[in-house]
């Protein structure tokens, strides 16, 4: 036999901060997948944001429900215009994922998820260290991958270098981070090239990250 007998189970990294392996099944990948390459066709496409020094990020971000640029949201997209609504489904998604992490269900009050972020790496792209600090909310951030596993890096709440934590990210993981660990620093260093499942049809490796934005 070469597959695994028991699925792994959520693996806690820090507290509050959760990594659950295989948590979309392949079907549900490959639905994200085309919701993705709809999402990145506009408005405002996929982009390669320039930080407050004029560096070019290497990884190319489209925009959901707010437009992120370094280090802010707007309502408006850089040459006017309205930023595509938050998808239903992400919402869904990222309140799932929350009780998968946690084992538990979502609180009554939970919290209104209303930004993702669609990040694409191609093989030479990598994330440095930073915050996700722009929202006004501290409810967990859910992270999911596709495509091409990652090394992720998880930190400390104080600083870039250590202590972290690296973690391989594979296509259909999921990973949450809250409650002490909401602000740590954390990043993707590298990417695995030709490591996404072949039956998904995508070179390279999507990130989705879901946020409340605490913003009106």
């Amino acid at each position: 036999m070469s597959e695994a007998l028991f699925e792994p189970g959520p693996v806690e990294v820090a507290p509050g901060a959760v990594h659950v392996p295989g948590w979309l099944q392949p079907d549900a990948q490959g639905q994200l997948v085309e919701l993705c390459r709809r999402w990145s066709r506009g408005p405002g496409g996929m982009l390669r944001h320039r930080t407050p020094r004029g560096g070019e990020m290497s990884v190319r971000m489209t925009s959901l429900g707010w437009f992120w640029r370094p280090y802010a949201y707007s309502r408006s997209l850089p040459g006017g215009g309205a930023v595509r609504a938050f998808p239903r489904i992400l919402g869904e998604l990222a309140h799932d994922g929350v009780a998968a992490a946690y084992g538990a269900p979502p609180p009554e009050e939970a919290p209104e998820y209303d930004v993702a972020l669609v990040n694409f790496y191609d093989a030479d792209a990598r994330m440095g260290m930073h915050q996700d600090r722009e929202e006004q909310a501290d409810a967990p951030v859910v992270s999911l991958s596709l495509g091409d596993a990652c090394v992720f890096r998880f930190g400390n709440t104080e600083t870039r270098t250590r202590p972290y934590t690296d973690v391989v990210l594979r296509s259909g993981d999921l990973f949450v981070f809250g409650g002490p660990s909401r602000m740590a620093y954390h990043g993707v260093p590298r990417t695995m090239p030709g490591t996404a499942p072949p039956d998904l049809g995508l070179e390279g490796r999507l990130n989705i990250t879901i946020r409340a934005s605490g913003l009106s």
